[in-house]
Parts: C-alpha cells; sequence; structure tokens
C-alpha cells in the first residue's frame, strides 16, 4: 500500500511538472511542440512519459483535463470570497498567473476527451456563477460577458516580458517584470468595474471562443452545447 501511494504521489509530481514544462514549450513551439521536449522542460525521462501516455495527443489531453482543474479550483476560491469584486479578481489574477490560456496553441490538433469536456462544463458554470454574482451586485460593468472576461485573461496570461527574461536567465529582472505584469493586470481588470463606459461592437459569442478547438471539420463536429463549454481551455 505504501509503495502503491509512493507511485502515486510521484506521478502526480511528474504531471504538475509536465504541466509547467507543456506551457512553456507551447507558448515556444506551438502545437508542434514534441514530446521529448516538454519532458526534457520537466527534468522527466522520455521513457517515464511515454510509460505513462502512449501518444502526444494522449499527454496534451491530460495536460488539458489537468490545465482545467486550475482553472476550476481558482473560480471555486473566487466563489469563496464575500466580496463579489473581489472574489472575481481573485480568479482573473489567478488564472493569469498561472497563464491561462498557454495550451491555446493545442485547439483544434487534438480531440476533445470525455475528461475535458466535463472539466469545461465545471469550469465554464463556475465562471457563470462568479460574472453572475458580480453583475447582481453592480460592481461588473453591465455589458462585461463571462467570454469577454475569458479573453481578457487569455491575453494578460501571454506576457512576453517575462516569458523573455526567462528566456534569457535574467533572474535579477524576474521580480521587477512580474511587478510589472501585475500593475498591467490591475489596470486592465479595473476597466470591468462598473461606470465606465460602454464596451465597443457586441459581445463575443461562445463561437469566436470555442470553435477554434474543432478538432477535424471534416468529421462530426461537437455539438453546439460541447463547444460552448470549451471557453476555459486553458
Amino acid at each position: 500500500m505504501a509503495r502503491k501511494a509512493a507511485r502515486h504521489a510521484e506521478a502526480e509530481r511528474n504531471d504538475r511538472a509536465l504541466l509547467e514544462a507543456a506551457k512553456k514549450v507551447l507558448s515556444r513551439d506551438g502545437a508542434h511542440a514534441s514530446m521529448a521536449k516538454v519532458a526534457a522542460e520537466a527534468g522527466v525521462g522520455i521513457a517515464t512519459v511515454y510509460r505513462r501516455y502512449r501518444t502526444k495527443d494522449e499527454l496534451f489531453q491530460h495536460m488539458c483535463a489537468l490545465s482545467l482543474d486550475q482553472w476550476i479550483d481558482a473560480a471555486e476560491q473566487g466563489l469563496r470570497h464575500d466580496d463579489p469584486w473581489e472574489g472575481l479578481v481573485h480568479y482573473a489574477t489567478t488564472a493569469v498567473e498561472f497563464s491561462g490560456g498557454s495550451l491555446g496553441s493545442l485547439a483544434g490538433t487534438i480531440a476533445i476527451s470525455d475528461e475535458m469536456a466535463r472539466k469545461f462544463t465545471r469550469a465554464e458554470e463556475l465562471m457563470a456563477e462568479l460574472v453572475a454574482r458580480a453583475h447582481a451586485a453592480g460592481v461588473l460593468r453591465s455589458d462585461a460577458t463571462p467570454l469577454d472576461i475569458a479573453l481578457l485573461i487569455e491575453q494578460l496570461g501571454k506576457s512576453p516580458l517575462v516569458d523573455q527574461l526567462e528566456r534569457q536567465g535574467r533572474t535579477d529582472l524576474t521580480d521587477a517584470a512580474v511587478n510589472a505584469r501585475g500593475r498591467v493586470i490591475a489596470i486592465a481588470l479595473d476597466g470591468l468595474r462598473a461606470g465606465n463606459p460602454s464596451l465597443p461592437g457586441t459581445a463575443p459569442t461562445p463561437d469566436l471562443f470555442s470553435g477554434r478547438w474543432e478538432h477535424d471539420p471534416t468529421t462530426q463536429s461537437p455539438s453546439a452545447t460541447t463547444r460552448r463549454n470549451l471557453a476555459h481551455s486553458g
């Protein structure tokens, strides 16, 4: 029993390392990232990866599911805040910090697993609850939708300054870069407060954000409900 628990704990550590590695490698190489590069970035042997995941698609499907767990956890923490605005800010800030959307380059390149679809649905439900609560309290601008916020998080999660300095090994500037990113996040989120001028254009539709996850247009595409559930892909 102890040996089994130890193996399980090791597998979880490897998965966490692989998830963070996948985010970094995908940000550099996009969907062409190889299992070997992800394993090397994570400090895990490629043989170890192949023992758990038969194919690259299987690896990336599981990484997406793990990323969705982060979205779900951030939303649940946000809902535990008594203040609806602080709860929404916590959710958005946390999602940006773990680079929400950094697996977006996988959109359309892998099939949507049942686990991914189930977690998409849960993540969407929680985010809708956060937004509805903030709207009801009158603290979130009335024309801001969950998709607006999801897109904002995805864009803010891509921090060229932090990533560039990390690649250069400039650890002396890391804290300053993180601080600068925090200021930008705060400025952007302040634009979501009630009382700001109306947003331009029309609200984004689910197809705009999630349609990109359709894996193969020549086969039966996911249902409209499934596609709507892809808004928090990672």
